[in-house]
């Protein structure tokens, strides 16, 4: 099921690979999930070794979506990099607003090395998920320090809240 679309963002959808049409996309796993399933638009399996290099996996399409108070971001599917390692390369993709060429999947398999844990990655697998969001660009301004007493925080730095 297709949740309702959100008022005010209309995204065209370029299919590069004619097989989305036949694996269901565009179509999210459920009506209250967040991201819309990618899938993986190989011609052959594909392996990834164990911590090896990551590979550029098509996801088939192309996405114009053109409002600067968006963007879209690629995530990995949740039980994949949990039950099998299949996370990718580059943690989170973003997909800008005015970026309109065709989408890639940075796929990386976690598992360590020796491990013998290659992971096989099939023609429309679904690998990745697609999730819109809106995007803010405050006013920043330059400053020579912070107020102390602004924050409960101060100086702790990195790491350094829930500590006795």
């Amino acid at each position: 099921m297709t949740p309702a679309p959100e008022a005010g963002l209309d995204v065209a959808v370029r299919l590069l690979d004619p097989r989305l049409a036949g694996w269901g996309f565009p179509r999210w796993g459920s009506a209250l999930a967040a991201g819309l399933d990618l899938h993986a638009c190989l011609e052959a399996p594909l392996t990834l070794a164990p911590q090896g290099a990551p590979a550029l996996v098509p996801a088939g399409f192309a996405l114009a979506i053109r409002d600067p108070a968006w963007c879209a971001m690629v995530y990995p599917r949740s039980g994949l990099g949990h039950r099998e390692g299949l996370v990718l390369g580059n943690a989170v993709g973003v997909i800008d607003a005015d970026y309109e060429g065709p989408l890639m999947i940075s796929a990386w398999n976690r598992n360590p090395p020796g491990s013998g844990a290659g992971l096989t990655i099939r023609p429309g697998d679904r690998i990745a998920q697609l999730v819109f969001t809106r995007v803010v660009r405050p006013a920043l301004r330059v400053v020579e320090a912070f107020p102390a007493d602004r924050s409960a925080r101060g100086a702790g730095g990195f790491g350094s809240t829930g500590r006795a």
